[in-house]
């Protein structure tokens, strides 16, 4: 029992944040810090003009949809290479493999920080800056998810898969048909870990991003907060913020059932 009441003060706190949050969605400037944690202001009265504001203010609709697509694209792009790759790596004996492992092991000591520059001149090279290619492609690979889908897909007994090859199965169907229902688990928790990293995204969009009609949420709320010494409105920042959350916790709601037994399955898998 104390456990338990230990655990829901925990939870308070880590939820105080978001509570402060959607509070702050409904109440005017002069409120905000007057009563925190209350939903309404001073006269007791709710409000909807910061989100008014927001959308006849700002393009949050524009920001919402390239965050939407990023995310969106760069997660079945990544989810589609590590899986592959990591199948590869779990039921294939080729020349160099752990060779490559290692390669990719030490892309994910570096930090991704220390690499900006160069990758910012092989954009430029290319030709990419101000497209979404600059962020797509270069993202498309995931050496953490290649790792935890090798791990899963070692889960895969080798005996269905050469019944399956019997059977006249393709190599490519046999990812598809045989190996991916089995590690559905892993599937959901990366899938929700990928989007997430994609939607709150914001150093190197920002690089390579220069037009507005561009711009993703989180950089498109960063322009919201004022200078120093000018007056922020809160509220409409926070109202932003407030849509900014909703897909992530949509998308756990949905995929929350794999979500633990999927990292699980990656990390214990030998």
């Amino acid at each position: 029992m104390l456990l338990h009441a230990l655990l829901i003060m925990l939870a308070l706190g880590a939820l105080t944040p978001f509570l402060w949050l959607i509070c702050a969605c409904f109440k005017e400037q002069q409120d905000i810090f007057a009563s925190a944690f209350l939903p309404w202001g001073q006269l007791g009265d709710l409000t909807l003009d910061n989100f008014r504001v927001l959308f006849d203010r700002e393009p949050i609709g524009r920001w919402l949809f390239n965050s939407l697509f990023l995310s969106s694209t760069l997660t079945v792009l990544v989810v589609t290479t590590s899986s592959l790759a990591g199948f590869a790596l779990a039921k294939y004996r080729f020349a160099g493999k752990r060779v490559l492992m290692g390669m990719m092991l030490a892309t994910m000591v570096m930090p991704g920080v220390v690499l900006i520059p160069s990758s910012w001149l092989l954009m430029y090279k290319l030709g990419w800056l101000n497209s979404y290619a600059a962020i797509l492609v270069p993202g498309a690979a995931s050496s953490f998810g290649t790792f935890l889908f090798m791990q899963a897909m070692k889960s895969v007994p080798d005996e269905l898969l050469q019944a399956a090859r019997v059977d006249g199965c393709s190599e490519l169907r046999l990812w598809w048909e045989v190996a991916l229902p089995i590690v559905r688990p892993m599937i959901a928790a990366f899938t929700l870990l990928t989007f997430i990293g994609a939607w709150n995204s914001y150093l190197w969009p920002s690089i390579v991003l220069q037009d507005e009609s561009k711009h993703t949420l989180p950089i498109g709320l960063a322009t919201m907060v004022g200078l120093p010494g000018v007056n922020t409105q809160y509220g409409v920042l926070m109202a932003g913020t407030f849509l900014a959350v909703l897909p992530v916790m949509v998308l756990f709601f949905v995929l929350q059932r794999d979500f633990i037994s999927g990292l699980a399955s990656g990390a214990v898998k030998g």
